[in-house]
């Protein structure tokens, strides 16, 4: 065929020409930009893939600063109460200083109200100047507020709290009540030793130690009662005039308490009813009608064991000792301390009726540990108030409670053992505190930063698979297309020339 006016063998080779000089621009660029696809059209299910990869990159490398922030608020925070911590350690010694009373005096006692003064103005002054970027962190900023408390909790503390609602509701519902260990010892009013001439002589014993008393005929029950309290402090066993004997109990509740009592000498008691007698489960105040045991048969150890309390609290198996009930879960970390008509009753603990038990409306420090933004990426810690007037608890006392004119300042000596268990006590919540915020730092901020770095990694990794070149196939690729551009040209060239053989038949 010899035509002139339409040149196909041309149409062919500039078509090829075109699309070899497209797989060599698109081999540049990629060999030149470092990335597959860089735009749309060279893979859009790829591209779709990459940017949410990238996306997620970026967001996990912002919860990783956002743990590393929160873990340098954290490190703020235990600064100032590793200082409260040694003041509070001193203050326990100018405690056991002052309670040796007998080699002091007056003066030095008062120069030693004025340093555990001076140690409670410095712990408040830390409470309120210990700060990140000007936000308080020990005065009860980052607390969390609840409203509406059931009038039968004594004490709560919420460590940890996520929600999105206005309110969270605390349930909780007791499903064992709480006890104390004791026993009730039928006497009779006065002691009717058959004029044996001998002392009748018991052992009691509890969680803190053990005493032995001796009592002659004709003791009145009554100073029974008072002798077993005389030495409290050393047996935590409390004795009360019941009728015509005692009810020997522990002072705390809960399955470390313990009463136990061994006669040594029953000197032939006598009386109607006498004995030892069990205290019924739900009914503290009761005796058994049957005695446990006589007083001749327990030369043996008669021990009687407290009870915990046992409950649930949103529906969460709760830990507990004594009348204190705990759970700690991915969404609440709450702990509370039940009044003991309340630890005893079966039963919801409602503010009112229908009610929660409290509301917590607010509060706490929120860190968002997660790329994801959603309430499962965040972390709730509460940091408490470590002022004065918050270290200690409703049935001891407060720190405050030992500044000078106060119930247990140490200048007059009255209470000395209630100061102490004050001190106790604000040491121990202190301490508490410096732990869950190592916890949270050791094992929420640092492995969430261990994790994410992974995760980051993973996902950098993902994105290059999906959207990174390939330089030795892409090399390839570009030799191969600059071969067949040179060869597409050529033969363009031999196409456009083709038609001139037509001449020939013109002569």
């Amino acid at each position: 065929m010899s035509r002139i006016n339409t040149n196909v063998q041309s149409l062919l080779a500039q078509r090829v020409l075109g699309l070899n000089n497209t797989n060599l621009s698109q081999s540049l660029e990629r060999l030149s930009t470092g990335t597959r696809i860089n735009r749309g059209k060279d893979d859009p299910a790829g591209l779709i893939a990459s940017e949410n990869l990238r996306a997620e990159a970026t967001a996990l490398t912002a919860a990783i600063g956002n743990a590393e922030r929160a873990d340098q608020v954290v490190n703020i925070a235990e600064g100032g109460l590793q200082e409260v911590s040694n003041l509070l350690n001193e203050l326990q010694g100018l405690l056991t200083t002052t309670a040796n009373q007998a080699g002091l005096s007056e003066q030095e006692k008062s120069a030693n109200q004025q340093q555990v003064d001076s140690i409670l103005q410095t712990i408040d002054r830390i409470a309120s100047a210990t700060s990140f970027q000007g936000t308080k962190l020990l005065n009860g900023s980052f607390d969390y507020r609840a409203q509406n408390v059931a009038s039968e909790v004594t004490d709560f503390k919420v460590n940890g709290a996520k929600f999105e609602s206005a309110t969270l509701d605390v349930d909780v519902l007791v499903t064992q009540s709480a006890q104390q260990a004791g026993f009730f010892l039928s006497t009779g009013a006065t002691l009717d030793l058959g004029g044996s001439g001998d002392d009748f002589r018991i052992e009691v014993a509890g969680r803190l130690g053990s005493r032995e008393f001796s009592f002659s005929s004709t003791t009145a029950v009554a100073d029974v009662a008072g002798a077993i309290n005389q030495f409290s402090d050393v047996t935590g066993v409390t004795a009360t005039v019941s009728g015509t004997g005692i009810v020997l109990a522990s002072e705390d509740f809960g399955s470390d308490e313990f009463v136990s009592v061994r006669v040594l000498d029953d000197a032939g008691i006598t009386g109607t009813g006498i004995g030892i007698f069990d205290l019924e489960a739900d009914d503290f105040g009761t005796a058994e009608t049957t005695a446990t045991s006589t007083f001749a048969a327990a030369t043996n150890e008669i021990r009687d064991l407290g009870q915990d309390v046992a409950g649930t609290i949103n529906g969460v198996r709760a830990v507990a000792d004594g009348k204190d009930l705990r759970i700690n879960t991915d969404f609440l970390d709450v702990e509370l301390t039940l009044a003991t008509a309340a630890s005893q009753t079966l039963g919801a603990v409602e503010a009112s009726a229908g009610q929660p038990t409290l509301q917590v409306t607010g509060g706490g420090a929120d860190f968002q540990l997660a790329g994801q933004v959603d309430i499962a990426g965040k972390v709730s810690l509460g940091i408490s108030n470590v002022a004065v007037r918050n270290l200690g608890n409703s049935d001891n006392g407060f720190l405050g409670d030992l500044a000078s004119g106060k119930s247990l300042n140490l200048a007059d000596g009255d209470d000395l053992s209630g100061a102490q268990d004050v001190v106790s006590e604000a040491i121990e919540q202190v301490s508490s505190l410096r732990g869950r915020l190592g916890a949270f730092q050791k094992n929420t901020v640092g492995a969430t930063i261990r994790s994410l770095a992974i995760s980051v990694e993973n996902t950098r990794a993902a994105d290059s698979v999906i959207r990174d070149t390939d330089f030795a196939a892409e090399t390839a690729a570009l030799t191969r297309s600059q071969i067949l551009v040179s060869s597409s040209t050529n033969i363009l060239s031999l196409a456009n020339s083709q038609p001139q053989s037509v001449l020939q038949l013109l002569g």
